[in-house]
């Protein structure tokens, strides 16, 4: 699928942000870790810099490995790119990787907390393994630099 040809139809790009097992607790989990901004805060940032960029952001959450696999399969002609916090699936899920791996759009892969100061477990990620680009350690502002960045490959492809 062609650049031209994803974007077909929609009066805007569409970047779909995915967020993995526990994102939901953002704000009252590990605030020592996470901060205290919630999941509320990530979708209005990722809004807020895909607007003037000219942007739709398709935002959802889930605890289930099946349902995150969907998403990438249904985003290979809903969505443009793919701005994706696996959360505890970074290092466990191969099925994530495989889907990932029959999109051709960016995929851009953000963590809240840098992964390589914390458990070794942590450490490895199978998504980096299909991503465009990785974003860690910058709390939720990686979110709203993720979405600038897809926003200007997504132009440039245009």
């Amino acid at each position: 699928m062609s650049d031209s040809a994803t974007m077909a139809g929609r009066a805007r790009p569409v970047v779909l942000v995915i967020n993995g097992p526990n994102l939901n607790m953002l704000g009252t989990r590990q605030p020592e870790v996470y901060g205290h901004d919630t999941l509320d805060d990530v979708e209005r940032l990722c809004r807020e810099t895909a607007a003037p960029l000219g942007v739709e952001i398709d935002f959802r959450q889930s605890n289930s490995e099946s349902e995150i696999i969907g998403w990438i399969q249904s985003a290979r002609t809903g969505a443009d790119a793919i701005l994706i916090n696996p959360a505890g699936f970074t290092s466990t899920s191969i099925a994530i990787l495989d889907a990932l791996l029959t999109f051709e759009g960016p995929i851009f892969e953000c963590h809240i907390s840098p992964l390589f100061r914390r458990e070794e477990f942590r450490h490895l990620s199978y998504v980096s393994k299909a991503a465009t680009a990785k974003i860690e350690g910058f709390g939720i502002s990686g979110y709203g630099f993720a979405v600038a960045r897809i926003a200007q490959l997504l132009k440039q492809a245009a």
